[in-house]
Formats: structure tokens, sequence, C-alpha cells
């Protein structure tokens, strides 16, 4: 059976040339990137260059790259960071209704700690209701969090606009960009934002790996204890092959964005013709997209019912965000967009990569349409 993968919000197939610099930084001599000696030296230096690597990917300096362990630790890090460093007067979290349930949830935890966390409308196009956020803006406001690109819809988030509003209160900004890193064109300091998160297994890197750039002079509390790495910003040895990977990862994004957009685009729109041309099918999300995604809901069916047809039939979708698997919940960003909980619950994820083919889409969409019959007689 030919094995379609179109879910590659979740995660991406790790590119060769990422492999082989994985398995080229796994066979050299082990060494601690803190220790002084030549091994611990070589692994400092693999390290520097890949911090190169990612900054370059987001239009920012190398001083600026801290490693993480993925985009949900530079999420926490990033709010509760931010939020342990301001002044006393200063206890307000403000977060969009469709971030990723690693800002909801870490929002939620803050909330039990005793700051004031408040979440900001979107619109029904997916975007983020700037009218309510300058509503909820004030002066105790600590922080605000905007991610760059959904994960279930693909729309880009007004962040830029955002950031201005909240810098006009005297608020930081932080932007989860694990969805857009490779996929649009970032620069960090142009956007206004203060934090910025990323994870390598987005764009063909090493699962476990990630980044958090933080601007120059933004004061942030570790919320790790222990040794001095990362310049005192986060404990603990360093991976220094997943980091290798991640610069590798994105060194190829950076290089290969032009050709790569695209050409991905192209596929997805024709995807979403072939979609939409189905009885019943609709769109969610009609703000500005990234080239990869689309979501569509099918009227009259129950989507985990297809996604395990599909699956039967070796083509991989999703439902929604890759950690929110197996929740009873319908998707929270759906639900926030205003849509009806049929249409929620009907509603799949398509997201595309780098392998996909104009075969691989035909051969999705002609077994697609055949589990929605199928499913509609039922």
């Amino acid at each position: 059976m030919n094995r379609i993968y179109f879910d590659h919000n979740a995660t991406t197939p790790l590119d060769p040339l990422v492999r082989a610099a994985l398995v080229a930084a796994l066979d050299e001599p082990a060494g601690n990137a803190s220790s002084l000696h030549r091994f611990g030296q070589r692994a400092r230096a693999a390290i520097d260059d890949a911090r190169g690597d990612v900054a370059a990917l987001v239009g920012g300096a190398p001083a600026e790259i801290v490693f993480t362990s993925g985009g949900t630790e530079s999420d926490n890090f990033a709010l509760r960071g931010a939020l342990r460093a301001a002044e006393p007067s200063r206890r307000r979290l403000l977060f969009t209704a469709i971030e990723h349930h690693a800002v909801l949830n870490a929002a939620k935890a803050l909330g039990r700690e005793g700051f004031e966390v408040e979440s900001v409308r979107v619109r029904p196009d997916g975007t983020c209701d700037l009218e309510d956020l300058g509503r909820k803006l004030d002066g105790r406001v600590a922080l605000v969090t905007v991610m760059l690109v959904n994960n279930e819809t693909g729309v880009i988030q007004p962040v830029a606009e955002a950031a201005r509003l909240a810098k006009a209160q005297g608020a930081l900004v932080h932007c989860d960009a694990v969805q857009a890193a490779g996929r649009v064109a970032i620069d960090a300091g142009a956007l206004g934002v203060d934090t910025l998160a990323l994870s390598a297994h987005k764009l063909h890197g090493p699962q476990g790996t990630g980044a958090l750039w933080i601007r120059r002079g933004t004061r942030l509390v570790a919320w790790l204890a222990g040794g001095g790495q990362e310049r005192n910003r986060r404990a603990g040895t360093e991976n220094v092959a997943g980091i290798v990977g991640f610069g590798c990862a994105a060194r190829l994004a950076r290089e290969r964005m032009g050709e790569d957009v695209p050409r991905i685009a192209a596929l997805r729109d024709r995807l979403e013709a072939a979609l939409l041309a189905l009885p019943g099918a609709r769109r969610n999300g009609d703000g500005p997209r990234v080239a990869n995604t689309t979501n569509v809901s099918f009227d009259g069916t129950y989507a985990e019912g297809l996604l395990m047809a599909l699956d039967l039939d070796g083509v991989a979708v999703s439902t929604g965000a890759a950690c929110a698997a197996g929740a009873v919940e319908p998707s929270h960003v759906l639900r926030a967009m205003g849509l009806p909980p049929a249409r929620v619950e009907s509603s799949l994820r398509f997201s595309l990569g780098r392998g996909n083919t104009e075969a691989d889409v035909d051969e999705a969409v002609a077994k697609l349409a055949k589990a929605v019959e199928k499913q509609r007689r039922r």
C-alpha cells in the first residue's frame, strides 16, 4: 500500500542531510560542551555553529538563541520567565484563544499560582481580534502572547500589529512561531516581539530539540535550577547531536524556502480545490495562511471516523493538534472561531510537506471521497 503523509504540522520526516549531520555528531568522541579540554570545545564549537544557523532563520543574533527540549519548553520558559521577572504591579497575562496547548496550559498553571490570565477573542476568519486585545490591554499586563501561525488552520496571525498595541502599554510580547519557521520568512526583531519559540521537528529536524529567541536585554527568570549552560538561562547539559540536527534543518529550511513554499502551495491548492468540490465540504479559516495547510469540514460526517478510515487506506491526516490526540473535546481553535459543533466535529486538517507529490494529492482525494460517501450512507 502506498502511504501518504499529510500530517506535517504534527511532525515532519527527518531530512536525509539532517540525519547525516546527526549521525556525524553522534560519532564524534564524547565531549561535554562545558568542559575546557579539546573534546568539550569541539562540542561547544558544534553548538555555536548551530546557534548561528537557527538565529539566521529568524533574523536574530546567535547570542539571542537559547536551546531547549522543544516548543513546549520554549513557550513555558517565555511565559513563566516573563511573569516572574515582571514588576509587582504587572501580574496579567493575555493570550489568544487559539494558542497551542503549550501556551494555554502554561497560562492555566500561572493562573493557579495567582497571576491574572485572560484570553483574547479571535475573528471568524481565524485571526486574533485586535480590537478585543486593545480593550483588554492596560498597565497591569506583563505579557501578551500571540502565535505566528495557527497549527490547525494555518492562518497567519497579526503579530506585529498586536505587538504595537502591547508595547504601547509597556507589556512584553511572546510569539509561538513553531508552525511558522521554514514556511514563512521570519524577522523576529521586525515583528516587535521579545521572545519567539521554535521547534526542530516541525522543519524536518529531530524531535526533542527546540529554541527560544530572546531579544537582547529582555529579562526572564530561568525556571530550571542547575548549571550555567546557555549563559545561565537554561540549565542542563546540552543535547549536542539534537542541536546540530536543528542547526542543519534550520539552514536547509532557509536555503530551500524559495523552492519549497511555492511548490507546496500549488499542491495544497490542488488538494483544497478537489476537497471543496465534494458535496458539503467547507474550508475553515479564511485569513491569510501558510502554504501547506488546509482545514476542511465535511457535512454529515464524523472526523475521527474519516481519519481512521483514511489511515486504514494508507493516508495520514489529523483532526487537530497532535498533543490533543484522543481528547474527547472538539477543537478549541474551531470553537473559538465560532463554528457550530457539528462542523467542528466533522473537520480534518491536511498539512503537506517537502516529500508530497501531485499523485499523493489525487490518490488521497479519491480515498477521502469514498470514506465520506460511505460514512454518510451509514
